[in-house]
């Protein structure tokens, strides 16, 4: 079968992002059939290049990858739900071939995506296993059924599989091939991405990473982690920084270091940065990870006051979050805390009381997120009493932002604009932007 394997990501904000996901299901998907990225990041108009390349490939499967659901200024999805119903009028005007949805964007709320964006088939979760055997359903015409976390549009109804997802065993993958992306993503940004893990077993609140990847942990072998990280750097060696994509890279905590030992035992000389939690961080992960070349720390340390934590399951305390930060201080390595403001229950004083708390830890960078309500799902009576508290919190950071001249507030465009990141990278700067705002 042709296959045209689509990634519709165009966010640039902070950075240009590589497909691998996809890239993992192309190498993942068997040889037998003819694999073509389209890849729709850099091009001016994407709905003309489409039509162009789907019309000369002519593909009897299109496989449309879904990063990320909100928009790029984090102030909600509809635009970039648009954007995706767009893309697959598109592809029914260029081709007749099968629509399969899928990427962790898509996994997030599939059935939703299923029945707004119409396409063919939505595999949610993992698609290494789920995607060649859908191709090979399609081929034969049984199977389908037995398919874990298939979706199906039918007649316009919706038929999801009532069976879970196949999680897979990490070490059965085939890495992907990563001169297949544009050289772009390498040129311009020279940030690749890694994954040593998968699955979580946090109960973060509002976290998707469970829904995407599911609660048991399968790791890698460390030893094929590092093989991957040097045969990419072999491929594009314009590559200058690596980011492990995991939930949270230090849990669990001997997986973690083992990881760092190989690549301290092997020279690694590439920085590369990760998601960390409190939780089970300590000073032998920060001495390892520095001296294998870790660049940066990114927390998702949400709140900084202990009954919001609480409330949102982070299983952790702002005594769990100083101490990190004194703990990464110790070692050398920047750490980027991202705060989420406006949950439902907070009150004012208690986003004040966040912000406080923030100058006074004053970690190396910090991200401010305010919270995105589904206001269309609320009762109109709870819905303005909301938007009025976003525009009450909108109002205290803009009073307050003198306060944090390197802090980043995306929705607000505080040290989160195109203008800035360009400046940075036309000066050289390499790796996660927010590593360089604070100069």
């Amino acid at each position: 079968m042709k296959i045209a394997f689509i990634s519709g990501n165009r966010e640039i904000l902070p950075d240009a992002v590589v497909p691998i996901g996809l890239l993992y299901i192309m190498a993942n998907t068997p040889d037998c059939h003819d694999k073509e990225l389209i890849d729709l990041c850099f091009v001016d108009d994407p709905d003309a290049h489409l039509k162009e390349t789907l019309g000369k490939i002519n593909p009897d499967v299109v496989a449309l990858g879904m990063r990320n659901i909100q928009n790029n200024d984090y102030s909600g999805m509809e635009d970039n739900l648009d954007y995706y119903a767009d893309l697959i009028v598109t592809i029914r005007e260029s081709c007749a071939a099968s629509v399969v949805l899928g990427g962790s964007g898509f996994s997030v709320m599939p059935k939703e995506l299923m029945a707004r964006l119409k396409p063919d088939y939505g595999i949610s979760g993992e698609g290494e296993q789920a995607f060649p055997k859908l191709l090979k359903a399609l081929e034969t015409g049984e199977g389908i059924s037995s398919i874990g976390a298939l979706h199906r549009c039918i007649d316009g109804q919706i038929i999801s599989s009532p069976r879970p997802p196949e999680f897979l065993d990490m070490n059965t993958l085939i890495p992907p091939d990563r001169s297949l992306a544009a050289h772009t993503y390498y040129q311009s940004f020279g940030v690749d991405s890694i994954q040593t893990k998968r699955g979580c077993p946090l109960r973060c609140d509002y976290c998707t990473y469970p829904i995407i990847e599911g609660r048991v942990g399968r790791t890698r072998d460390p030893v094929a982690v590092v093989d991957e990280m040097f045969a990419a750097v072999n491929d594009c060696p314009e590559i200058n920084h690596f980011f492990i994509v995991d939930s949270v890279f230090n849990l669990p905590k001997t997986h973690a270091k083992k990881v760092c030992r190989e690549l301290i035992k092997r020279n690694w000389t590439i920085p590369w940065t990760c998601y960390a939690n409190p939780l089970g961080f300590d000073m032998e992960f920060a001495e390892l990870a520095k001296a294998a070349g870790c660049a940066g720390m990114e927390v998702g340390s949400d709140s900084g006051v202990d009954h919001v934590l609480k409330k949102m399951h982070k299983g952790f305390t702002t005594e769990h979050i100083r101490k990190l930060h004194n703990t990464c201080e110790t070692a050398g390595i920047p750490d980027c805390h991202t705060f989420i403001i406006g949950t439902e229950g907070e009150t004012i004083e208690d986003v004040q009381q966040t912000l406080d708390f923030i100058a006074d830890l004053d970690p190396f960078s910090v991200f401010i997120m305010i919270w995105i309500d589904d206001f269309e799902a609320l009762d109109p009576g709870y819905r303005a009493e909301r938007m009025a508290f976003r525009k009450d919190i909108e109002i205290l950071l803009e009073a307050n932002k003198d306060k944090f001249p390197t802090w980043s507030v995306p929705a607000l465009k505080i040290n989160f604009n195109k203008r800035l990141f360009a400046a940075l990278r036309k000066s050289g700067r390499h790796g996660p932007l927010w590593q360089h705002i604070r100069g």
